[in-house]
Protein backbone atom coordinates (compact mmCIF):
# COMPACT_ATOMS: atom_id res chain seq x y z
CA UNK A 1 0.00 0.00 0.00
CA UNK A 2 1.15 4.06 -0.79
CA UNK A 3 1.83 6.02 1.93
CA UNK A 4 -0.30 9.39 0.84
CA UNK A 5 1.43 12.43 2.24
CA UNK A 6 -0.78 15.43 2.94
CA UNK A 7 0.96 18.60 2.02
CA UNK A 8 0.02 21.01 4.43
CA UNK A 9 0.35 25.09 4.26
CA UNK A 10 3.86 25.15 5.46
CA UNK A 11 5.25 22.55 3.20
CA UNK A 12 3.79 24.64 -0.01
CA UNK A 13 4.87 27.65 1.20
CA UNK A 14 8.53 25.93 1.41
CA UNK A 15 8.37 24.39 -1.91
CA UNK A 16 7.35 27.87 -3.48
CA UNK A 17 10.05 29.46 -1.91
CA UNK A 18 12.63 26.49 -2.77
CA UNK A 19 11.33 26.62 -6.50
CA UNK A 20 11.90 30.87 -6.46
CA UNK A 21 15.46 30.56 -4.57
CA UNK A 22 16.23 27.61 -7.50
CA UNK A 23 14.79 30.28 -10.29
CA UNK A 24 16.74 33.08 -8.99
CA UNK A 25 20.20 31.06 -9.14
CA UNK A 26 19.27 29.58 -12.48
CA UNK A 27 18.58 32.69 -14.61
CA UNK A 28 21.57 34.73 -14.70
CA UNK A 29 22.85 31.00 -16.55
CA UNK A 30 20.15 30.33 -18.55
CA UNK A 31 20.72 34.11 -19.91
CA UNK A 32 24.24 33.89 -20.34
CA UNK A 33 23.17 30.69 -22.67
CA UNK A 34 20.97 32.04 -24.95
CA UNK A 35 22.95 35.00 -24.88
CA UNK A 36 26.07 32.86 -26.27
CA UNK A 37 23.83 31.59 -29.08
CA UNK A 38 23.32 35.24 -30.33
CA UNK A 39 25.49 36.97 -33.10
CA UNK A 40 27.49 39.99 -31.92
CA UNK A 41 25.95 43.33 -32.53
CA UNK A 42 22.48 41.91 -32.98
CA UNK A 43 19.59 44.81 -32.30
CA UNK A 44 18.28 44.13 -28.55
CA UNK A 45 14.93 46.53 -28.25
CA UNK A 46 14.23 45.04 -24.51
CA UNK A 47 15.26 42.20 -22.72
CA UNK A 48 13.11 39.40 -23.67
CA UNK A 49 14.99 39.69 -27.43
CA UNK A 50 17.88 38.01 -25.94
CA UNK A 51 15.92 34.66 -25.56
CA UNK A 52 13.97 35.27 -29.08
CA UNK A 53 16.01 33.58 -32.24
CA UNK A 54 17.55 33.10 -34.19
CA UNK A 55 20.50 31.37 -32.39
CA UNK A 56 23.85 30.25 -33.62
CA UNK A 57 26.92 28.34 -32.43
CA UNK A 58 29.42 30.17 -34.50
CA UNK A 59 30.64 31.68 -31.25
CA UNK A 60 32.00 28.82 -29.77
CA UNK A 61 34.11 27.90 -32.78
CA UNK A 62 35.53 31.22 -32.95
CA UNK A 63 36.30 31.53 -29.16
CA UNK A 64 37.89 27.82 -28.88
CA UNK A 65 40.21 28.46 -32.36
CA UNK A 66 40.53 32.30 -32.42
CA UNK A 67 41.52 33.25 -28.63
CA UNK A 68 43.46 32.62 -25.82
CA UNK A 69 40.65 30.78 -23.79
CA UNK A 70 41.84 27.44 -24.66
CA UNK A 71 45.30 28.27 -22.73
CA UNK A 72 43.48 29.60 -19.79
CA UNK A 73 41.59 26.40 -20.00
CA UNK A 74 44.26 24.42 -19.64
CA UNK A 75 45.82 26.75 -16.98
CA UNK A 76 42.61 26.48 -14.91
CA UNK A 77 41.88 22.67 -15.75
CA UNK A 78 46.08 21.69 -14.67
CA UNK A 79 45.98 23.93 -11.86
CA UNK A 80 42.86 23.01 -10.14
CA UNK A 81 43.61 19.13 -10.61
CA UNK A 82 46.86 19.43 -9.15
CA UNK A 83 45.45 21.45 -6.38
CA UNK A 84 42.99 19.31 -5.51
CA UNK A 85 45.27 16.01 -5.83
CA UNK A 86 47.82 17.76 -3.49
CA UNK A 87 45.39 19.45 -1.08
CA UNK A 88 43.34 15.83 -0.58
CA UNK A 89 46.42 13.88 -0.17
CA UNK A 90 48.53 16.30 2.51
CA UNK A 91 45.03 17.00 4.24
CA UNK A 92 44.38 13.26 4.53
CA UNK A 93 48.29 12.00 6.26
CA UNK A 94 48.06 15.25 8.49
CA UNK A 95 44.05 14.45 9.44
CA UNK A 96 45.57 10.38 10.47
CA UNK A 97 47.77 11.50 13.05
CA UNK A 98 45.89 14.13 14.59
CA UNK A 99 42.52 11.39 14.73
CA UNK A 100 44.26 7.87 15.36
CA UNK A 101 47.60 8.66 16.62
CA UNK A 102 48.72 10.06 20.91
CA UNK A 103 51.63 12.28 20.90
CA UNK A 104 52.55 15.77 22.68
CA UNK A 105 50.89 19.11 21.57
CA UNK A 106 48.34 17.07 19.65
CA UNK A 107 45.13 19.41 20.65
CA UNK A 108 47.35 22.44 20.20
CA UNK A 109 48.32 21.48 16.63
CA UNK A 110 44.22 20.88 16.20
CA UNK A 111 43.46 24.02 18.13
CA UNK A 112 46.05 25.52 15.87
CA UNK A 113 44.29 24.62 12.61
CA UNK A 114 40.96 25.75 14.08
CA UNK A 115 41.74 29.13 14.56
CA UNK A 116 43.13 29.34 11.07
CA UNK A 117 39.03 29.48 10.26
CA UNK A 118 39.33 32.86 11.72
CA UNK A 119 41.19 34.27 9.45
CA UNK A 120 40.25 35.33 6.25
CA UNK A 121 42.18 34.82 3.05
CA UNK A 122 42.38 38.56 2.32
CA UNK A 123 44.33 39.06 5.35
CA UNK A 124 47.18 36.74 4.27
CA UNK A 125 47.26 37.91 0.49
CA UNK A 126 50.02 40.54 1.44
CA UNK A 127 52.32 38.35 3.08
CA UNK A 128 51.85 35.59 0.79
CA UNK A 129 52.54 37.66 -2.04
CA UNK A 130 55.69 39.04 -0.18
CA UNK A 131 56.77 35.42 0.39
CA UNK A 132 56.03 34.33 -3.16
CA UNK A 133 58.03 37.13 -4.91
CA UNK A 134 61.10 36.31 -2.61
CA UNK A 135 61.05 32.58 -3.53
CA UNK A 136 60.69 33.60 -7.71
CA UNK A 137 57.34 31.86 -7.32
CA UNK A 138 55.52 34.81 -9.33
CA UNK A 139 53.98 33.97 -13.02
CA UNK A 140 54.62 29.81 -12.79
CA UNK A 141 52.74 27.35 -11.99
CA UNK A 142 54.04 26.87 -8.53
CA UNK A 143 53.49 30.04 -7.21
CA UNK A 144 49.65 29.32 -8.27
CA UNK A 145 49.13 25.88 -6.65
CA UNK A 146 51.17 25.81 -3.87
CA UNK A 147 49.12 28.34 -1.90
CA UNK A 148 46.07 26.31 -2.41
CA UNK A 149 47.07 23.40 -1.14
CA UNK A 150 46.43 24.47 2.23
CA UNK A 151 43.38 24.89 3.94
CA UNK A 152 41.92 24.28 7.31
CA UNK A 153 38.33 23.98 6.44
CA UNK A 154 39.36 20.22 4.40
CA UNK A 155 41.96 19.20 7.20
CA UNK A 156 39.21 19.51 9.98
CA UNK A 157 36.52 17.91 7.86
CA UNK A 158 38.70 14.83 7.12
CA UNK A 159 39.57 14.56 10.61
CA UNK A 160 36.16 14.68 11.95
CA UNK A 161 35.69 11.91 9.38
CA UNK A 162 38.79 9.93 10.70
CA UNK A 163 37.56 10.51 14.14
CA UNK A 164 34.11 8.66 13.71
CA UNK A 165 36.03 5.41 12.14
CA UNK A 166 36.37 2.67 15.19
CA UNK A 167 39.37 2.90 16.75
CA UNK A 168 38.92 -1.20 17.11
CA UNK A 169 40.08 -1.47 13.40
CA UNK A 170 42.85 0.62 14.10
CA UNK A 171 44.10 -1.26 17.22
CA UNK A 172 43.44 -4.55 15.43
CA UNK A 173 45.65 -3.86 12.34
CA UNK A 174 48.36 -2.83 14.94
CA UNK A 175 47.84 -6.34 16.81
CA UNK A 176 48.37 -8.02 13.11
CA UNK A 177 51.46 -5.86 12.51
CA UNK A 178 50.25 -3.32 10.18
CA UNK A 179 52.85 -0.36 9.73
CA UNK A 180 51.02 3.23 10.51
CA UNK A 181 51.13 3.93 6.85
CA UNK A 182 49.51 0.42 5.99
CA UNK A 183 46.69 1.61 8.21
CA UNK A 184 45.99 4.75 6.56
CA UNK A 185 46.70 3.56 2.99
CA UNK A 186 44.34 0.26 3.31
CA UNK A 187 41.53 1.17 6.46
CA UNK A 188 41.72 4.89 6.63
CA UNK A 189 41.22 5.71 2.61
CA UNK A 190 38.72 2.64 1.61
CA UNK A 191 36.59 3.59 4.53
CA UNK A 192 37.05 7.32 4.12
CA UNK A 193 36.04 7.55 -0.11
CA UNK A 194 32.69 9.30 0.23
CA UNK A 195 34.43 12.35 2.30
CA UNK A 196 37.61 12.54 0.25
CA UNK A 197 35.88 13.18 -2.94
CA UNK A 198 33.50 15.42 -1.41
CA UNK A 199 36.25 17.34 -0.03
CA UNK A 200 38.02 16.73 -3.41
CA UNK A 201 34.86 18.36 -5.48
CA UNK A 202 35.00 21.11 -3.68
CA UNK A 203 38.47 21.88 -3.75
CA UNK A 204 38.10 21.62 -7.15
CA UNK A 205 35.47 24.10 -7.44
CA UNK A 206 36.97 26.49 -5.13
CA UNK A 207 40.44 26.49 -7.05
CA UNK A 208 38.45 26.50 -10.51
CA UNK A 209 36.32 29.41 -9.10
CA UNK A 210 39.94 31.29 -8.01
CA UNK A 211 40.29 34.71 -8.71
CA UNK A 212 42.10 37.00 -6.35
CA UNK A 213 45.48 34.95 -5.95
CA UNK A 214 45.79 34.09 -9.79
CA UNK A 215 45.05 38.22 -10.52
CA UNK A 216 48.13 38.66 -8.09
CA UNK A 217 50.81 35.84 -8.82
CA UNK A 218 49.87 35.62 -13.13
CA UNK A 219 51.86 38.54 -14.88
CA UNK A 220 51.19 37.72 -18.24
CA UNK A 221 47.86 36.54 -20.08
CA UNK A 222 49.44 33.31 -21.05
CA UNK A 223 49.30 32.22 -17.26
CA UNK A 224 45.56 33.68 -17.00
CA UNK A 225 42.92 31.37 -16.05
CA UNK A 226 39.89 31.35 -16.67
CA UNK A 227 38.30 33.63 -13.78
CA UNK A 228 41.29 35.86 -14.48
CA UNK A 229 41.17 36.35 -18.13
CA UNK A 230 37.37 36.60 -18.81
CA UNK A 231 37.26 40.30 -17.30
CA UNK A 232 39.85 41.14 -19.81
CA UNK A 233 37.05 39.89 -22.30
CA UNK A 234 34.54 41.95 -21.09
CA UNK A 235 36.88 44.72 -21.24
CA UNK A 236 37.79 44.68 -25.00
CA UNK A 237 34.10 44.01 -25.49
CA UNK A 238 32.28 46.41 -22.93
CA UNK A 239 29.24 46.80 -25.27
CA UNK A 240 28.51 43.75 -26.64
CA UNK A 241 28.16 40.64 -24.09
CA UNK A 242 27.62 37.64 -26.60
CA UNK A 243 31.79 36.95 -26.37
CA UNK A 244 32.23 37.11 -22.44
CA UNK A 245 28.91 35.05 -22.17
CA UNK A 246 30.12 32.21 -24.23
CA UNK A 247 33.22 31.86 -22.45
CA UNK A 248 31.30 31.89 -19.67
CA UNK A 249 29.65 29.14 -20.72
CA UNK A 250 32.70 27.36 -21.56
CA UNK A 251 34.44 27.84 -18.12
CA UNK A 252 31.24 26.53 -16.42
CA UNK A 253 31.52 22.86 -18.29
CA UNK A 254 33.42 21.44 -16.08
CA UNK A 255 31.58 22.04 -13.05
CA UNK A 256 28.49 20.93 -14.53
CA UNK A 257 29.78 17.92 -15.80
CA UNK A 258 31.55 17.15 -12.43
CA UNK A 259 28.02 17.93 -10.82
CA UNK A 260 25.64 15.65 -12.61
CA UNK A 261 28.61 12.63 -12.20
CA UNK A 262 29.11 12.99 -8.34
CA UNK A 263 25.55 14.09 -7.60
CA UNK A 264 25.16 11.29 -4.70
CA UNK A 265 28.46 11.64 -3.84
CA UNK A 266 28.39 14.80 -3.12
CA UNK A 267 24.69 14.33 -1.40
CA UNK A 268 26.04 11.58 1.07
CA UNK A 269 29.77 13.04 1.87
CA UNK A 270 28.12 16.70 3.05
CA UNK A 271 25.92 13.99 5.33
CA UNK A 272 29.11 12.00 6.67
CA UNK A 273 31.46 14.84 6.62
CA UNK A 274 29.72 16.85 9.07
CA UNK A 275 31.91 18.18 11.80
CA UNK A 276 31.21 17.00 15.47
CA UNK A 277 31.91 18.78 18.49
Amino acid sequence: MRKTYKHGPGSIILTALSLFIVAIYLLPVVWSFFVSLKTEGAPMRSAFDWFKPPYTLANYPTIIFNSKVPTWFFNSLFISAVATFSLVLFASLTAYPLAKMKFLGKNKIYFYFLMGLMVPGEATIVPLFITANSLHLINNYFGMILPTISGSINLIIITSFFKGIPQELIESARIDGAKEFTIFSRIMIPLSKSVLVTVSIFAFIGSWNSYLWPLLCAMSDRMFTLPVGIPNLMTTYLIDYVVPSTVNMVASIPAIIIFMIFERQITQGIALSGIKG
